[in-house]
């Protein structure tokens, strides 16, 4: 069984809330970029709370039968990038969210949540 990307990204919006992520965001991609149809974008306060994010995320993810194409940087837990698809996640550290802040590179997105 399929799930919509939509609802994909909102498990990963839930996944993420759970464990305390901050500042969740998610961009409609659609109709502005090819990459994907969703980001989510989110930080923890330390290394420990990105990669429990990511555990968790994944941990759903997988629970709905959806396919991780990729996860990088979860050794370093500063960014972590999950590629599920059409739907991305992007999980920062607190200090490298403020540096990149790559909302601001998406901003002719459409902001679809925002918790």
């Amino acid at each position: 069984m399929t799930i919509t990307n939509e609802k994909l990204m909102q498990i990963t919006v839930e996944a993420a809330e759970d464990k305390k992520a901050m500042n969740i965001v998610a961009l409609d991609l659609r109709g502005v970029s090819l990459v994907a149809d969703y980001f989510v974008i989110c930080h923890g306060n330390s290394d420990t709370q990105v990669q429990a994010i990511v555990t968790e995320i994944r941990k759903r993810a997988h629970d709905e039968g959806t396919t991780i194409k990729g996860i990088e940087g979860m050794d370093s837990g500063r960014w972590v990038l999950m590629d599920l698809g059409d739907v991305v996640v992007h999980v920062f550290h607190r200090d490298e969210r403020e540096y990149y802040n790559i909302e601001r590179l998406w901003s002719d997105a459409k902001v679809v949540e925002k918790v």
